[in-house]
């Protein structure tokens, strides 16, 4: 999964403003929807974000990983996320 190339963000201590310049659309998320979103930005799996929004915040791993389902969900339909089939053949 990976961000939208028209998304731009903006983070602050307060949590994040997204603006998805193709649709004209523009999104708020608390500190912990910005925190999963820059973790989606860096390339880490669902299950990685999971594990560390987990740890970071105390709040147990099943609880973490089904909002973040639904948060990557809403993303996905409003095209700020692309989810992106991955292939076990190596190509270098």
């Amino acid at each position: 999964m990976a961000l939208s190339e028209h998304v731009r963000l903006t983070h602050s201590q307060d949590g994040a403003v997204v603006l998805d310049i193709l649709h004209g659309k523009m999104f708020r998320l608390n500190v912990v929807g910005s925190r999963m979103l820059e973790l989606v930005k860096q390339g880490l799996t669902e299950e990685h974000i999971a594990n560390v929004i987990s740890r970071d915040t105390g709040t147990p791993r099943e609880v973490v990983a089904a909002d973040l389902r639904e948060f990557l969900d809403h993303l996905e339909r409003n095209h700020l996320i692309e989810i992106r089939e991955t292939t076990s053949e190596f190509c270098p």
